[in-house]
């Protein structure tokens, strides 16, 4: 598959604007035929993990894919990893290059150790399945909110053009990033999450240094050691080995 042609079998529907492309894809779920990608140039009410307002310049990128996926809802999450992937190989094809680019565990996606991209995963199940997945995704394209606008302790944020000089628009980047996650979603519904897990390892930022990993209960340190088949963080900690499913992470 040519990374310049649309993905056989994914929907794409581009809007001048709306509240937030989550919430839209939500909506469309009743009439979904197959996965679908939806991009937004303008959103009203974006947000970001734990409901945190998400600023958005003009000219960057909301973008969100909406599918029924059909595996258990442990294996359903792991495609936070998926698009991780895609996300940095739409970079390295938008720029041409791979060093400024690296992944911090769980959702976030660094350019020259700022944050320029980030993932935000929601669902809804039936039973013990999984009805929908929606896979939020805003990048800083053109501009990157002023430091204000993020909260305190968190990376700077950066811009693609900024940082890089490249200038890429959002329906350009979606195509990118369309092909770019079609691939890596064959790779893991062919192969399962060990090939995932290795390539998102091979791009992980502060991977063997130490780290802090925070939750709403308690505050962990440590050395960042790997992440393991579940997709938790493992901490080798003064109290041994943690494997941590959710936390926010500061360097």
């Amino acid at each position: 598959m040519s990374r310049s042609g649309w993905p056989a079998g994914y929907g794409r529907v581009i809007l001048a604007e709306t509240d937030s492309t989550n919430a839209e894809a939500i909506r469309r779920v009743p009439l979904l035929a197959g996965p679908e990608w939806i991009l937004a140039l303008r959103q009203s009410a974006a947000r970001g993990r734990r409901g945190r307002p998400w600023a958005m310049p003009e000219g960057n990128f909301a973008g969100t894919l909406v599918m029924r996926p059909t595996e258990a809802p442990d294996l359903v999450a792991l495609r936070s990893f998926v698009a991780a992937l895609a996300l940095h190989d739409a970079f390295v094809d938008a720029t041409g290059r791979a060093a400024p680019f690296a992944l911090k565990w769980p959702n976030d996606v660094l350019l020259n150790g700022g944050k320029v991209a980030g993932i935000l995963l929601e669902s809804a199940g039936t039973g013990r399945g999984v009805a929908h997945l929606v896979i939020g995704i805003g990048v800083n394209l053109a501009a990157a909110p002023a430091a204000g606008e993020v909260e305190p302790g968190a990376l700077r944020p950066v811009s693609l053009l900024e940082e890089t000089g490249a200038v890429v628009t959002p329906e350009e980047f979606l195509d990118l990033l369309a092909s770019a996650y079609a691939a890596r979603e064959a790779q893991f519904t062919t192969y399962g999450f060990g090939p995932i897990r290795e390539a998102w390892l091979q791009r992980a930022a502060r991977l063997g240094e130490q780290i802090t990993a925070r939750t709403s209960q308690t505050v962990q340190q440590g050395r960042f050691e790997t992440v393991d088949a579940q997709g938790n963080l493992v901490l080798d900690t003064p109290d041994g080995r943690r494997a941590i499913p959710a936390a926010e992470i500061f360097f």
